[in-house]
């Protein structure tokens, strides 16, 4: 586990430039560092920067940028390649001198060249430069565990696991990309390939970039999608050979992902997903397995004691943490230097306050995430089953009041707000989206229309501006999946959004503020193939969500312990808001500061925000619940502050 820097370019930078971009990461890796120069043909130069948390093999041999024993190859990576000891049986013929999982990455592409990924079980992003071919890789896992943003222009290629290192290049011109910037506001996080300044991108998770000659090309080499209707021709037919192979291989999967040498422990909130991947952990272990769990003093958010009975039932060595609101609060003023990018997702607080209470007897912690993707484990699930349900009726609905005489009575407005969702809910690219009131209209309206560079807009004629249409608040892409169900389309469309963009984004930021590992056994490569293999009956039988994963938990832990209504965690944002965040949300969205700043539509913002000072939330019932929204701008304009103020 580490953060990784570099750039290729005709341009020379100084050694210690390249050390300050990589020192922006020293959290990632307190351990080590390692900062190389390489000439590569056609006048360019390759920079290599790593820091190092030390998981595996702690010595010096360790040490990143690590090359091949020809110096063929040299590569820094950040990750876990959990199957390298396999892998280096396979490999036995290359002259290892370490005994850690980076050095099987050389020795892979050495004899399989860059398909070597396809090998890989773990969480990686890999940046390799090969010098015969004069080309340079990088990869990025499957599903997306470990981020990887690249800037490209000119020729020239700046990439590292977070932006910080790209913003401190220098040259780099730091244009935020206003088309990103309402999809933001609504979703709360910016999706690969996309970032938040222009001409940067992250990588898709399931994805490798070529550079070669100056130029960049992309392909994935596994694709949520085609994995997904590939594994449809291998379907269980029979549920208990699908519960034991999953079972099977989710302990093989937490059996690897404890292979380290350094204190481990796991995530516990006493949910099926960590308590299972616990249970296992505790069934693998020669010696208590540590677990952690934050609980609130807020009786319908604390699920401390439901952690806390399974860490007994196990016999786990358990440490729980009681945090006030003050505690969480405390933590605001952080969230842009680790989250170096806007990131609304008020969950963070709570994955930070674990992350530093594992941190403080563990190095690697396992984590339950992937659990309600793979397996239909969250509530908008069974709400998507409803709709389609109700999809004919509201075409009806929508047709009906689209008539002359009803439409000029805006017979729409007056229907209940669960019927307009329904009714509304026309856009075949994004059925499973609905709901969240005008949330999509007011994200669009808070961003100011705008214009391009003249100078930059190429092909307009006579440098005309060239009016830039913003990305839409939903993701337009489920008729790609080609699934009727519209549960399976939605958890197909989480696994290539949420998932990666906004949950794993949360939970590496947080872990990684505390120089933390974070492994994530649902979302080993075995696991999820095998789940796609899994009918979706036996994911959501008779309205039971995630009821095969439910099932192997029973195998371990009593019902009783786990069979209860989900509690969840919220930031209490409406009372931060319009409380002790008042003043500076007031500053942020002055008309004033707005017109000064020029990306939000001044006169509206201004407006929304007073307006929404003054009466707050107005109920579920409404829709109208804009301390979401307001968080995700006040977060943005936090993020701003810190980076461009």
């Amino acid at each position: 586990m580490c953060g990784i820097c570099g750039y290729i370019s005709k341009r020379s930078i100084a050694l210690e430039q390249l050390r300050e971009m990589n020192d922006t990461m020293y959290h990632r890796g307190p351990d080590d560092s390692g900062v190389e120069f390489y000439e590569m043909t056609g006048g360019r130069q390759v920079g290599f920067a790593q820091r190092r948390l030390s998981i595996m093999d702690l010595s010096a041999l360790g040490h990143q940028p690590m090359h091949s024993a020809n110096q063929r190859v040299s590569v820094v990576y950040n990750g876990e390649i959990y199957n390298y000891r396999e892998l280096r049986e396979e490999l036995a013929d290359y002259p290892f001198r370490s005994n850690c999982d980076t050095e099987v990455i050389i020795a892979a592409y050495l004899k399989w060249g860059i398909t070597c990924v396809e090998r890989f079980n773990g969480m990686f992003a890999i940046a390799l430069f090969d010098r015969e071919t004069n080309e340079v890789y990088l990869v990025r896992d499957r599903i997306g565990k470990k981020p990887l943003y690249y800037w490209y222009e000119d020729e020239n290629l700046v990439f590292a696991s977070e932006l910080k290192p790209i913003m401190k290049y220098p040259g780099f011109t730091g244009r935020i990309e206003r088309r990103v910037l309402s999809r933001y506001l609504f979703q709360q996080y910016i999706n690969a390939p996309e970032s938040i300044y222009q001409n940067v991108y992250k990588l898709e998770p399931g994805a490798v970039l070529r550079y070669a000659q100056g130029q960049i090309d992309t392909w994935k080499y596994w694709d949520v999608s085609k994995v997904y209707h590939a594994a449809l021709q291998n379907l269980f037919k029979d549920y208990g050979e699908a519960k034991a192979c999953l079972k099977e291989a989710l302990k093989k999967s937490v059996k690897a992902r404890m292979i380290a040498d350094v204190p481990l422990g796991s995530f516990l909130s006493g949910g099926y997903d960590s308590s299972l991947v616990t249970a296992i952990a505790q069934e693998c272990s020669d010696s208590p397995v540590k677990t952690f769990s934050i609980g609130f003093h807020e009786e319908k958010y604390n699920e401390a004691g439901y952690a806390r009975a399974v860490a007994d039932y196990l016999g786990t060595n358990h440490t729980e943490l009681y945090i006030g609101e003050q505690d969480m609060f405390d933590l605001v003023e952080s969230i842009p230097a680790y989250y170096d990018e806007p990131f609304a997702d008020s969950s963070q607080i709570a994955t930070m306050m674990v992350s530093r209470l594992a941190r403080e007897q563990v190095t690697v912690a396992l984590s339950g995430d992937g659990g309600d993707e793979f397996f239909c484990g969250y509530n908008i699930y069974q709400n998507v089953a409803q709709a389609q349900k109700l999809d004919a009726l509201g075409a009806l609905v929508y047709g009906v009041c689209r008539l002359p005489g009803l439409k000029q009575m805006h017979m729409a407005d007056r229907l209940p707000f669960r019927v307009r969702v329904i009714a509304g809910n026309r856009d075949k690219e994004s059925k499973t989206q609905f709901g969240a009131g005008n949330y999509p209209a007011r994200a669009r309206a808070m961003v100011r229309a705008y214009s391009s560079d003249p100078a930059a807009a190429q092909g307009a004629g006579n440098g005309t501006a060239v009016q830039e249409q913003p990305l839409p608040v939903h993701y337009p892409m489920e008729s790609s999946y080609h699934v009727k169900d519209w549960q399976i389309r939605r958890m197909l469309l989480d696994m290539d959004t949420y998932l990666p963009g906004d949950i794993l984004c949360k939970v590496d930021r947080a872990s990684m503020k505390y120089s933390l590992e974070t492994r994530c056994p649902i979302l080993d490569t075995d696991v999820m193939e095998l789940s796609y293999r899994i009918p979706h009956a036996y994911k959501y039988a008779g309205g039971d969500k995630k009821h095969i994963l439910k099932d192997i938990a029973y195998d371990y832990i009593p019902k009783e312990l786990l069979e209860r209504p989900k509690v969840g965690f919220g930031v209490p944002l409406d009372k931060w808001l319009r409380g002790p965040l008042r003043e500076q949300l007031m500053d942020y969205s002055s008309y004033d500061y707005l017109k000064r700043q020029d990306i939000f539509d001044a006169a509206y913002v201004s407006d929304m925000i007073r307006q929404y000072i003054r009466t707050g939330d107005a109920g579920p019932a409404t829709g109208a619940n804009y301390s979401k929204l307001t968080w995700s701008f006040f977060v943005f304009q936090q993020w701003y502050q810190a980076y461009h103020g």
